[in-house]
Parts: C-alpha cells; structure tokens; sequence
C-alpha cells in the first residue's frame, strides 16, 4: 500500500483527543504557526522538537547520527545486531510498528533478523515526515523487497489506536527518541502505549544511559557543525513557512548537560534582539539579545530506574541488551497481563 492510500485509509482514526490524521495533514502551516506562538508565549520559550524534522531536517539529522562524536547511532546499531536473533527468536512473528521512524536505516538490521528467523515481516512506519517515510520506502525496497512496508503520516498519538488494531504487534521506539520527553509527557506517553498494546504484546525501546557529560555534550555540539546547523534549520523553517524574518545569522547554537537533571538541553540563543513574525497569525515576538529558546532535551537514563517506572504502567522488562561499555540499551518490553 502506499504512504499516500495508507494516510487516507487512516484519516479517520484519532489518538485521545487530538485531530485526525487527515485534519493535520490539511493545516500543516497553521499547526506549526500555532505551536510556535504557544512556545514564544510560554513562561520559558520553546518549539516542539517534532518540527526540527522537515526534508531539510531530516537530512541533516541523518548526517548528525554519521558524526564521529555522535556515538548514539553506531552503538544501538552494533546492539541491534548482535542481539536481533534473541528479539525475533522471543517475539515469533508480529507486526512491527515503528514510532518515529525516520528513514529506517537502524530498523534494517531488525527486519533481517526476521528473515533470518524465517519471518516475512509486515512493517509498518509511522513518522510526521512524509519526506522521510518516502526514503524508508525507497530504501527498503531496494535493501528488503521481501518485507510488506506500509508508511504512515502520523504523531505518535494518532498512531497509538494502530497498535491494538494490528495485534499481535512489538511497538518500536528506537534512538532515545522517548529522551525527548519531560516527565510529564513521557508518563502520558506510557500509559498511552499501556493503553493501546493488548496484553502479550511486545515493545522494543532503546534508550541513551547516564555517562560522563563530556561526552555527551560532545555528541550535540559536533566539530563539523552539524548538529548547529539542524537548530538553525527550524528557524529557516520558520523563514520559509511562516514568513518569520529571522536573521539566521544570529541564531546560536546551545546545547549543555543539566547534570541534576540527567539531561542535554538544547537551545537557540539570539546574539541580538529579534522579532519573530508568524505571518499566517498576524502576530509578532519580540526576543530580547541573550535569549533562548529550546528546541529539543534529551534525558539519559539509568536502567535500573527506568525498569521500575516501566513496570508500574504494566510493562515487563524481558531482556536489557546493552553495548560493552554500557552507554546505551535496548530494551525489550512485554505488556503484562492475560491475553
């Protein structure tokens, strides 16, 4: 099926309470107007990190995740596959259903896993990039033709209703994406996933561990520029889809581990005074030279503590892989209760 007959059969589906698929995907522009004039109004300034992932963004983040200082790709890959046997092997054949799944290039490694185990699996990737989804289609097709991809334009609260329509499933939710989260969202995120995976269901998380801030601080402020350049790009976007008017050359990118709070915080700091316009509104902000706005946490993890707080949503921890130096972990979640 393709990603465009996927987003119309599924625009009638919604998560608890938000829009349809289909009503977001007719107002992307006013949707992102509106997110950024919450954000610019709010006690401490922000921008919804999902909006970093246009086809300009996406890009950029892939050649982030190939910077030398950006271990977090390469680990959870070297885990997925050393360990994707023993995730099929446990798992039998299920429905894979990716939350946020970008291009899908860590996600190969699973799917041939599958094969390998003898299972054709049936893939379904759900992300709000529809210039990234036509890349995983792209690529699987020529990496994978075996595998059944359907694409979905989708946030993750649309997307949940799928999960116990499509049982038996494993929810997939890779590259410390649930890091991104503060504790509020990330609760209502689980007991979301609790909600909607049947009992026996399965869930593959992978997570970022706490280490030293050197080298996590390092991870987001890379040599080449890279990941400065993807802050940047959200305030391009704001230039070119909402006619904002933002001198991108005083656009500074911030990012520093919040000891405390076991987490990189990401900002952009403006070197001089701006005005934000958010033409498709008909209002501007002012922003004062010193200040930032964020654009992205990421929280990192201890394992031991996340177990705990997964398991009071009714989530059973199966297995922890980890790599060799124990900086980062997948995962591998089962729904408790009876089918």
């Amino acid at each position: 099926m393709s990603l465009q007959a996927e987003t119309a059969t599924t625009g009638n589906r919604r998560g608890d309470g938000g829009p349809t698929i289909t009503e977001e995907a007719d107002h992307p522009v006013l949707d992102f107007a509106q997110a950024v004039a919450e954000g610019l109004t709010a006690q401490h300034k922000s921008v919804p990190c999902r909006y970093l992932y246009d086809a300009r963004g996406s890009a950029l983040f892939e050649a982030i995740c190939a910077q030398p200082e950006y271990y977090l790709t390469r680990t959870e890959e070297a885990i997925l596959r050393r360990h994707v046997g023993t995730i099929a092997a446990t798992t039998g054949p299920v429905r894979l259903v990716e939350l946020g799944s970008g291009t899908s290039v860590k996600t190969q490694h699973l799917l041939r896993g599958y094969l390998e185990q003898g299972v054709a699996p049936r893939y379904v990737s759900v992300d709000v990039s529809v210039a990234a989804l036509a890349m995983a289609e792209q690529r699987l097709a020529e990496a994978l033709p075996q595998v059944e991809m359907t694409g979905v334009e989708a946030t993750y609260e649309q997307a949940f209703p799928m999960l116990r329509e499509l049982s038996p499933v494993m929810a997939i939710f890779l590259g410390s994406t649930i890091g991104n989260f503060d504790a509020a969202a990330a609760a209502a995120f689980w007991q979301q996933t609790a909600d909607h995976l049947r009992p026996g269901d399965y869930f593959l998380l992978g997570v970022d561990l706490v280490k030293d801030a050197g080298l996590l601080e390092a991870a987001y402020n890379d040599a080449a520029g890279v990941t400065a350049a993807f802050t940047r790009n959200l305030f391009a976007r704001m230039n070119r889809e909402l006619d904002a008017r933002i001198d991108l050359a005083v656009v500074e990118h911030v990012a520093t581990y919040n000891t405390a709070a076991s987490q990189i915080e990401i900002a952009a700091r403006f070197v001089e005074r701006q005005t934000i316009e958010i033409a498709p509104l008909g209002v501007g902000y002012e922003i004062a030279a010193g200040e930032e706005i964020r654009t992205e946490v990421s929280r990192k993890f201890r394992i031991a503590e996340l177990t705990r707080r997964l398991a009071s949503f009714g989530l059973e921890t199966l297995n922890v892989f980890t790599d060799d130096r124990r900086w980062f972990a997948l995962l591998l979640l089962q729904r408790a209760g009876h089918a």
